[in-house]
Parts: C-alpha cells; structure tokens; sequence
C-alpha cells in the first residue's frame, strides 16, 4: 500500500487502490480525504470534497470526510443520564452537543494497520472521560475497497457502560459543480424525524410530505426550493431518514458526470444532510465551498436516541461489541 507522512506530526496519508478507484484516507479522525473515478465521460472526478493540507481539516469545523464519535449528531443540552448518573458533555453547537463533542473522533489521531493494497485499520482508545463520556472505549475503523464499493466498518469496545453512534462525514458530489440540486435523490423512507431550528430532532416522527420524500429518485433542488416549513428550519435538508428497506436505501446520480452513488448499511437510518453550513471556505486546488455544494449521506442510529428511547441502541454495555458497517457503491448509469 502506498502512503506517504503529512506535515502534522504522526499523521499519514493512505491510498487505497484497483483498477477503477483511487481512494485516499488518513489516521487524522479516520478521514475520507479524497475518491477518484472515471465518469461516464471518461473524465477523472473527485467525488469527496475536502481540503488541500491535514491542517486544514484540524483548523475548520465541518467535520469533511471525518469520523463522527463517540457520538454523531446531537445531544440535546449536552447532558444524559446513563444508569441513574447523569453526565455533561460539552456544548459546541448552539445549546447542543455535537459530533462526541470539542475534541471528538474527527480530531483525533488513530493508530494504524495496513492490510494490503486496499484495507487500512484505524484504532483509537478513547480514556474514561474523554469529553465527558464514560468507560475508557477501544475503536477500529476499517476501511476497504473491493472492486466499485468502498465500505467503513466500525467496532468498539468499552470497560463501562456508554454512548457510542459512529459515522462518517463524507461530503459527496458526483460532477464537481458548485451546487448538489441537480443531483438526483432516492430513500427508500417513508418517515424521518424534523429538527428544531438547533438541529435537534423531535422525539416524534413524521410521514414525509411532498417537498421532504425522496422514495421516487427526484432532483434535489425539488425539496431545496419548496416552501416546506422543515426545510426552511433547517435551511436545507438535514433530517435523518428511517429506513424502509434495507437493500440500496439511499441512490445519489448526477445526471451531469452519469455517476451513480449507492448507500448500503447495518444502520436504520441515515440523516441527510445538503451542507447547508459549508460557508465559501477555500477547499482543494483553491476551490471555494459553497452551501449546498455537497450532500452528506450520513449512517447512524438516531440522533439524541438516549433521550428518545431507554433500550437505545446508542447505549454500549461494559464488554459487548460495538459492530456497524456502511458501505458506498460508485457506478456509472
């Protein structure tokens, strides 16, 4: 496997290789940096959006292409109550705890294995007490690439009861263009849960309406420019969505570069999320940022469950194992 050192200390970068894909990933917060293919104009296209230097990625929040832990998404005021404790994790968004907190996973350096020309493991101990989160919890994340499908497998073990909600960042675009609303959208969903205007989900879930369903492939700019009070909240799409079935539930095509982008995963959900907070910032090769110029397609149980649900999922007992996997299939139609 090739990899090379980055200027930050400890950190490096990996390439994962065949015929077809180029997918390059580094042990800083088990990042996804860049995924190069041919389109269906034969032309080569990065599909990740990113930054030019490691540094970049620990300077700016956005999390791109990051690991999300030891929980993804949200946690309302920053506090729990696991087993009769209650627990305080700090608050960096809004009144909310976000992405495992000021330090999580995705400014974190991992450990490493090589595991021939297209498989990296990424390991971590986070102590008892790493922002806030009990049990001193032991990560892998392994990524692999196998023909077309690059798929993250996520497993955790913790010495105490915890929380743990594991995911990936990755900010996809299938042509390169400034904006993802002529990309086509399908989920397979028939519900997904609204937020408040902090981005916190509801305790309840919703049927979706026209402007939010996405169960027929549909462009994206569809629901962006609806008048749907949800979207309006959330200044974009940015909601997790339940699964309604399990086989291929989220399609990403650009009829532009004819790249199609296949979501399959162990989770029940997935919160979608149109970059709506990306704000021009300079990214590779110069190129500015824009909102709503990647879309997120982010696999995970659901956001702020231990407030939701006493048997969560989110809740990793002392000695049990921690087992997940998403996986993404780039084809051409």
């Amino acid at each position: 496997m090739e990899y090379r050192k980055t200027e930050k200390d400890g950190v490096y970068v990996f390439l994962l290789k065949n015929e077809s894909n180029q997918v390059y990933v580094t042990n800083y917060g088990a990042t996804l940096l860049s995924w190069l293919v041919i389109d269906g104009h034969n032309n080569l296209q990065d599909i990740v959006l990113g930054y030019d230097t490691i540094e970049d990625y620990a300077r700016y929040d956005g999390y791109l292409g990051a690991c999300l832990g030891r929980v993804a998404n949200r946690i309302a005021e920053g506090r729990f109550v696991l087993d009769g404790q209650e627990y305080k994790v700090p608050v960096n968004n809004g009144p909310n705890s976000l992405h495992g907190g000021v330090q999580g996973f995705s400014y974190k350096t991992f450990g490493y294995d090589m595991i021939g020309d297209s498989c990296v493991r990424f390991s971590l101990v986070s102590p008892d007490g790493d922002q806030g989160y009990p049990g001193t919890l032991h990560v892998s994340i392994t990524y692999r690439l196998e023909n077309d499908t690059l798929s993250i497998h996520y497993q955790a073990q913790s010495d105490a009861d915890t929380l743990v909600n594991l995911s990936n960042h990755a900010y996809f675009n299938l042509d390169g263009a400034c904006a993802i609303g002529e990309h086509c959208l399908r989920i397979a969903a028939e519900k997904f849960a609204p937020v408040d205007e902090n981005g916190l989900v509801s305790k309840e879930l919703k049927v979706l309406g026209e402007a939010m369903d996405f169960s027929s492939e549909k462009p994206i700019r569809e629901a962006l420019g609806s008048n749907d009070s949800d979207i309006a909240i959330a200044k974009g799409l940015d909601h997790p969505y339940v699964f309604a079935s399990k086989k291929d539930p989220v399609t990403l095509y650009s009829p532009k570069s004819g790249l199609e982008l296949v979501l399959n995963t162990s989770y029940p959900l997935a919160q979608i999320y149109t970059a709506n907070y990306l704000d021009g910032r300079c990214g590779k090769h110069g190129v500015q940022m824009e909102a709503q110029g990647a879309i997120c397609l982010e696999a995970q149980y659901m956001p702020d469950d231990i407030h939701r649900d006493p048997h969560s999922k989110t809740i990793l007992r002392k000695g049990e194992t921690y087992d997940e996997w998403t996986s993404f299939t780039i084809r051409k139609r």
